[in-house]
């Protein structure tokens, strides 16, 4: 586990240059209880044979120690306080590792596949909560099976996660969910609460009506009852949610909705910032731990962020990581001040820079 960390907080594309980036620091790696830099075929055994399980275990005991501590309250002045947000993010790959990855390519080269990397995001602490890996073209709607929430959680996914059945049994454990409706969706409208539609330059919620879809129960058919929201933004786009809760006002439900994008900026920081274009083995179980390595880093670069107070950006911060990985310096002094922390280290003159 260290030397796949050391592999992520390196940004090495493979198992040569992480085997040979800790052969050129082998005299700092003591601390880290090592005698010697491991070799390459050690590591490539050890990622077919070590369960990815321990490291999934690894990541969720940490996010349990640090959950509290990085979780902001005051998330965008919303009143609830349980926000989770659902997504994917697809990562290519040249292989057929996972059942139904890959198609085959018309210039007869190698099939590229995808792993699909779905996830619960806790909206308060900007961090991964659950996380499925599966082959990329199993279905979205197929994580809200493996979700497991207390009552009055909020969830907030796209229409590509509308399952009225499962919507249906989240509304019996009151369990409140926000998205779009499809533009097909069939639906009947039994009460219109709100409608500013015909108004000239209405804006912000125009409408609100109580509808009811049709969903299928042990082969029965079923009604579930629903708020249907129109929504005209500052840009003119009209975009319609639904949601299970019929308390919390309409203007709120949006606001919950326009959250969803902090998931899309989870999902670019991991990319931009850590080698997940490619895999360090040939095997499920490899590419499971590469993946639950590169979440820790991004959770411990979270806690290091907020702990320092910094206001550097989370790429800056990567960068000064990554260039003293194996320094002699204080990590958390120079992620606040650097400057400080290194004339405080050469007892250099506070106006000296360089």
């Amino acid at each position: 586990m260290v030397s796949l960390l050391y592999g992520v907080f390196s940004y090495c594309n493979g198992l040569r240059e992480l085997c040979e980036g800790m052969l050129g620091c082998e005299g700092k790696l003591s601390h880290l209880g090592f005698d010697k830099a491991p070799a390459r075929s050690t590591l490539s055994d050890a990622n077919n044979k070590r369960s990815y399980l321990f490291f999934e275990t690894v990541y969720y005991k940490l996010l349990e120690q640090y959950h509290s501590f990085i979780s902001d309250s005051r998330l965008r002045g919303l009143s609830i306080r349980n926000l989770k947000i659902i997504d994917s993010t697809t990562i290519s790959l040249f292989s057929e590792l996972l059942a139904g990855v890959g198609r085959n390519r018309l210039d007869g080269s190698r099939k590229k596949g995808g792993i699909k990397v779905h996830t619960m995001m806790d909206a308060f602490s900007g961090v991964a909560e659950f996380v499925r890996i599966t082959a990329a073209r199993e279905n979205d709607k197929r994580f809200l099976y493996h979700l497991d929430l207390p009552a009055n959680s909020w969830l907030v996914f796209d229409k590509g996660y509308n399952n009225y059945s499962q919507f249906a049994k989240w509304g019996d454990k009151d369990i409140w969910f926000v998205t779009r409706m499809q533009n097909n969706a069939d639906f009947h409208v039994t009460k219109v609460l709100l409608d500013k539609t015909k108004r000239k330059r209405a804006k912000g919620v125009t409408k609100i009506q109580l509808v009811t879809v049709g969903y299928k129960l042990s082969g029965n058919d079923k009604r579930l009852k629903l708020r249907r929201i129109t929504f005209k933004a500052e840009d003119g786009n009209v975009y319609v949610f639904m949601t299970n809760n019929m308390d919390l006002p309409a203007e709120e439900i949006a606001a919950i909705y326009k959250s969803r994008w902090l998931i899309e900026l989870l999902f670019k920081q991991i990319k931009q910032n850590f080698p997940i274009r490619y895999f360090w083995g040939n095997s499920e179980n490899a590419i499971k731990m590469q993946v639950y390595c590169v979440l820790m880093a991004q959770l411990l670069m979270v806690v290091l962020r907020k702990k320092s107070k910094t206001k550097k950006s989370f790429a800056n911060m990567i960068t000064v990581i990554r260039l003293h990985i194996t320094s002699y310096v204080d990590i958390m002094e120079f992620i606040k001040d650097t400057y400080k922390a290194w004339r405080k280290t050469h007892n250099a003159p506070l106006g000296f820079q360089t």
